[in-house]
This record gives C-alpha cells, sequence and structure tokens, in this order.
C-alpha cells in the first residue's frame, strides 16, 4: 500500500493563525503560555516549545499570575476570560473565527 500525502495538505488557516500568534510574541521575548496543546502535532508543539511555547493545563492556568496566555484556535469559554482578569493575565486570543461564530441549539 502506498499513501499519498496532498501536496495542499496541513493547518488549518486558525491554526495556522495561532501558530503565527504565538511565534510572533515569542519574537517579543518573554514566556508564552497556552492553555491545552496549541496543535494535534507532536513535532509542532515541540518547535514551538523549544521556542519558548509553554503548554498548560486549566489546573495550571489557575495558579498564574502576571503573565501571558495564548488561548489556541479551539476558542474558550467566558470563565477562562474571567480567571484571566482576576489573575492579570494578558491573553493572546488565537480563537478561529469560524469557531467564534458557531452557534448551537
Amino acid at each position: 500500500m502506498q499513501v499519498t500525502i496532498d501536496k495542499n495538505s496541513g493547518y488549518c488557516f486558525g491554526v495556522e493563525y495561532a501558530i503565527q500568534m504565538a511565534e510572533d510574541e515569542m519574537e517579543n521575548g518573554g514566556e508564552l503560555y497556552c492553555l491545552g496543546d496549541i496543535v494535534h502535532n507532536d513535532m509542532e508543539v515541540k518547535r514551538l516549545n523549544e521556542k519558548g511555547l509553554r503548554i498548560i493545563s486549566r489546573k495550571e492556568l489557575k495558579d498564574l499570575s502576571d503573565c501571558k496566555v495564548l488561548i489556541r484556535a479551539h476558542g474558550e469559554p467566558p470563565d477562562t476570560y474571567k480567571l484571566a482578569l482576576k489573575n492579570n493575565i494578558e491573553l493572546i486570543d488565537a480563537s478561529c473565527p469560524v469557531v467564534l461564530n458557531c452557534k448551537t441549539g
């Protein structure tokens, strides 16, 4: 069996946007946290980690303050934004516009 990868395959524009935002922010120096993996690709997560992106869990987010946290393309519920305000966390919001425009019900 032969597996062929389409020449146009890759990340959706929302994930590409989030990765670019993370890289731009890390170029300015300082530590940048990301709430969950920025992309479901271990090699890319490792590459970004080597540049300074720190993946954190929701539990870890609660213990942070006075820092920057990237919201990945998947978006976050309102409670995340409230916690950020309370803990003086600057959010770098890379939520995908398609995700933000999804309506349920």
